[in-house]
């Protein structure tokens, strides 16, 4: 049987793992997505659409597909996918790799507000600002649901949903986005503050560019911390190299 690879993903890199992987002879892949997005991008490989039920539930799922090896290549705040692919590997005596792009850093003229949830970041907002570009998807809205007296503009790519800020205009849009555009955005609904997650990456960094360029402060939450035990490579090349497999073609 040819090694199986279980790549769980969602991201970019997930995506160019994925193509890498299936591009080798001998080698198997499956991408598993949690089905959150309603439209994704083509994949190779085999894929399966949503969750395993818990710790328990990959483990048996590993097992049955008798997989090889895990590789977590999902969104840096899934920690709860990151948790139950640790305990599962564990359960499995499997080897887990994490893959997790380089995180942002501030620069000079960045004025960042360091937060460690988004509760902490609504918290923050009313003493930094009143018009707020909110990008930290449509899931944790929630947070912000109480600040009746700020206006939100949500921008996320799939409808969110309630509780939300009740002030609030949702841009439904994906990126990667231009600097030109992002600036644009901040002028034309005169943002006073940003709020973003430590996603890191280019497709969405452009926000920041902007906001430094145009002197407005960014409210960063800070990613969850890994698993006790866990570590992470911050590309491709990184995951085939604990994997064993060669980079080359």
């Amino acid at each position: 049987m040819p090694p199986h690879i279980l790549v769980l993903g969602g991201t970019t890199e997930a995506r160019e793992l994925a193509a890498e992987l299936a591009a080798r002879p001998g080698v198997r892949v499956t991408t598993s997505l949690a089905g959150r997005v309603s439209r994704p991008g083509a994949l190779a490989g085999d894929v399966r659409i949503g969750g395993f039920g818990g710790a328990e539930g990959l483990a048996a799922w590993l097992r049955e597909h008798r997989v090889d090896a895990v590789v977590d290549a999902t969104h840096p705040f899934a920690e709860s996918i990151t948790a139950n692919a640790a305990r599962a590997a564990t359960a499995t005596g499997l080897p887990v790799v994490v893959l997790r792009r380089p995180g942002w850093r501030p620069g000079p003229g960045d004025r960042w507000h360091l937060v460690d949830s988004l509760e902490d970041a609504a918290d923050t907002l009313p003493g930094v600002g009143r018009r707020v570009l909110l990008t930290t998807g449509r899931l944790g809205l929630a947070a912000f649901a109480h600040l009746t007296r700020l206006h939100f503009v949500v921008r996320s790519v799939e409808p969110p949903g309630p509780p939300m800020p009740p002030d609030a205009q949702v841009l439904l849009a994906r990126g990667p986005f231009t600097v030109a555009d992002e600036a644009a955005l901040l002028r034309g609904h005169r943002i006073d503050v940003v709020v973003t997650k430590d996603s890191g990456g280019a497709a969405t960094a452009a926000k920041l560019t902007a906001a430094r360029e145009a002197g407005v402060p960014v409210v960063v939450v800070r990613r969850p911390p890994l698993p006790e035990g866990v570590s992470a490579v911050p590309d491709v090349g990184g995951v085939l190299e604990r994997l064993g497999i060669s980079p080359g073609r």
